[in-house]
């Protein structure tokens, strides 16, 4: 079992996983069924995409190819890969993966941020308030042990409709990882994206 953060704590992955070369970064999720009967349509169309911004050391993206998402499933050095995109948030574990190279990840790369957006949540009014058990853990792929869980509590996510929930940087010649999870108003992956540009 993983060592379970709180918002804002920081681990190194070194001294967590000392043989940690391959990595799985898990996130998950579940709607609030807030409907009853013939209305609970309202968890069909309610879509979240996980997305990894691989940034530079000034915290920066150098453009759209360093976005990892389901429109673009893996960066173009091969060492970041989107298993691909959950349309619902059905079942249990995590519901979008991504696998992260650590060894092959471009020397330029500093910070990778994982982010989970609400696709279309303006225009159908959706927000992480309608979200509960929101949560990215990190897995060492060589042994599936799970290294580390951030799990979002509270319920001050009204009008949020992208959720950064951690980040995996570099510092020392080492990787760590940071529990974030900060909610922003904003409409969608680009507006995330040009965020950091």
């Amino acid at each position: 079992m993983g060592i379970n953060l709180q918002k804002g704590q920081r681990i190194s992955l070194k001294k967590e996983a000392p043989s940690l070369k391959k990595l799985m970064c898990g996130l998950g999720w579940d709607v609030v069924d807030r409907s009853s009967g013939l209305t609970s349509m309202f968890k069909a169309d309610y879509d979240l995409d996980a997305s990894v911004l691989c940034l530079d050391q000034n915290d920066k993206l150098k453009g759209n190819s360093n976005v990892v998402y389901f429109g673009n499933l893996s960066h173009q050095s091969g060492a970041i890969t989107h298993l691909g995109d959950n349309l619902t948030g059905e079942g249990e574990g995590d519901d979008e993966q991504i696998i992260v190279d650590l060894p092959n990840v471009p020397a330029e790369i500093s910070k990778l941020v994982f982010v989970v957006n609400i696709y279309d949540a303006v225009k159908r009014k959706h927000d992480f308030a309608q979200v509960e058990n929101a949560f990215v853990r990190l897995v060492d792929v060589s042994n599936n042990q799970e290294i580390a869980r951030y799990t979002l509590s509270g319920n001050d996510y009204q009008g949020k409709t992208s959720m950064i929930l951690g980040e995996v940087y570099r510092q020392d010649d080492e990787w760590k990882m940071a529990a974030i999870g900060n909610g922003l108003e904003l409409n969608g992956l680009q507006e995330v994206v040009n965020h950091y540009l």
